[in-house]
């Protein structure tokens, strides 16, 4: 029996679907983080379903469908709705209902059939999904997109909250005491998970590799083959082989600016091409670093972190710093190094929050296009994270403590008022001292930015 693992994102499909706005939805998100099997869950939702994959046998017969209803012979009449017969000649059954769903996987694939969305969107009443694990491809020029007919959703890994849903703990985590009122049984249980997390991340076939077998190690394995995968198939989107190449080098000298702890840095580029070619130098290295940051970007396997001068919302340097998009191939890379595991366990935590932070960009909860650290120009100090809230335009600083240090930046801001509010992520039980707020690392996505509203 296949074993399921609960995903949020199918309510968001919900609703999209009880909307029913007509837009075509673009799933995007990483290779193997469930694009595929989720839609074809959500498909039960529908009376009739059809999917195409473009890089299979019924992307073939889709095209070659297309060209025979598209057909014309000049001095003859254009054929009339070609898309709705070459639906037709694909399924015969096709019927254009709102009850019928269309997924069209790993559409990057075909520029012909990407930029048909909004004949998708605009001459059809039936339900269109497309997807694809690449879809940083779709930017090159002979892509045609109408941004006004597309909606678009992205599924990541397992959070944190859905990884405890795989082992029964879920509920616990949305109701014990964010400041230590519970039972330390409950917070000690949780955090043994939490430590797992860190450790596997949350891909699916991950995921369930450890309730099989309960072994890190051949998590690891797993993990390990991900990578390679990914930059197995990334290969067939770039006539250079050196590009797919820096892939690793990338991943891996990400890996050491994360432990190397300094204040981001003026161009990122620039120190990732220093680091992975030692002894080169010039404008060829430093495009085939920007075209393979590009690209793991795109494919979800890395994002970005802004700077914010003197905690200063409207001071803000752009791209300073990267984190990876999944814990367990963080981990990965991190170890590579030979850094020891406290080390890496430290990194490890400031991507978890990390990671909850571009969630809460996209539920609009706080500003920017990315999260960003803060500085203490004054005394040079840096702050983890410093966050401008859209729900009470406070200010909030983060301080992600894998052990018992003080935050002392953190509280040097908050007595300058460059600071409403402080958040200490620790190990702990959690606490309230003032505007000061100590909570468990492990229930960052539980921490609130709105505590303004009730002065």
């Amino acid at each position: 029996m296949q074993m399921e693992l609960k995903r949020d994102i199918y309510q968001k499909l919900l609703t999209w679907k009880k909307k029913n706005t007509h837009k075509v939805l673009e799933l995007e998100g990483a290779r193997q983080v469930g694009k595929t099997y989720i839609l074809n869950r959500f498909s039960q939702e529908y009376r009739s379903y059809i999917y195409i994959n473009m890089i299979g046998s019924t992307g073939e017969r889709f095209l070659q469908c297309l060209e025979a209803a598209s057909s014309w012979t000049p001095g003859q009449t254009p054929p009339d709705k070609p898309l709705h017969k070459a639906f037709k000649l694909y399924a015969p059954d096709f019927s254009d209902q709102e009850d019928t769903l269309v997924v069209i996987d790993e559409i990057q694939e075909s520029s012909v059939v990407y930029s048909k969305i909004r004949e998708f969107a605009r001459e059809f009443r039936c339900h269109f999904i497309v997807t694809g694990s690449y879809l940083g491809k779709t930017r090159e020029k002979e892509f045609f997109l109408s941004a006004g007919d597309v909606e678009s959703l992205t599924m990541t890994p397992l959070t944190f909250p859905e990884f405890l849903d795989a082992f029964q703990l879920r509920e616990r985590y949305e109701t014990v005491d964010l400041f230590g009122a519970s039972s330390h049984d409950e917070y000690d249980s949780l955090k043994r998970y939490f430590d797992l997390y860190l450790h596997i991340g949350g891909y699916p076939e991950v995921v369930k590799t450890y309730l099989e077998t309960e072994s890190v190690e051949a998590c690891a394995d797993i993990i390990g083959e991900l990578v390679s995968i990914f930059i197995r198939e990334s290969s067939r989107y770039f006539d250079n082989p050196l590009e797919t190449a820096t892939f690793d080098k990338v991943l891996s000298s990400i890996a050491v600016m994360m432990l190397k702890e300094k204040k981001g840095t003026k161009d990122l580029i620039t120190d990732l091409t220093s680091i992975i070619f030692k002894e080169e130098s010039g404008k060829i290295a430093k495009r085939t670093v920007n075209y393979a940051i590009s690209w793991l970007y795109l494919s979800h396997q890395i994002g970005y972190c802004g700077k914010s001068v003197d905690c200063d919302n409207l001071n803000i340097v752009e791209n300073c710093r990267y984190y990876f998009m999944d814990l367990g191939i963080a981990n990965q890379f991190l170890s590579l190094t030979g850094t020891s595991q406290e080390a890496i366990d430290g990194s490890l935590c400031e991507n978890f929050v990390y990671l909850d932070l571009v969630e809460r960009i996209k539920r609009r909860e706080i500003a920017g296009q990315s999260p960003w650290f803060g500085t203490d120009e004054k005394t040079s100090g840096e702050l983890d994270f410093y966050v401008r809230s859209r729900l009470d335009y406070k200010n909030y600083g983060i301080e992600v403590k894998r052990g018992n240090e003080i935050a002392v930046t953190a509280n040097g801001l908050l007595e300058k008022g460059k600071l409403d509010y402080v958040y200490n992520l620790k190990n702990t039980y959690g606490g309230i001292n003032g505007r000061k707020y100590t909570v468990p690392l492990y229930l960052a996505g539980r921490i609130r930015f709105d505590l303004g509203r009730s002065l």
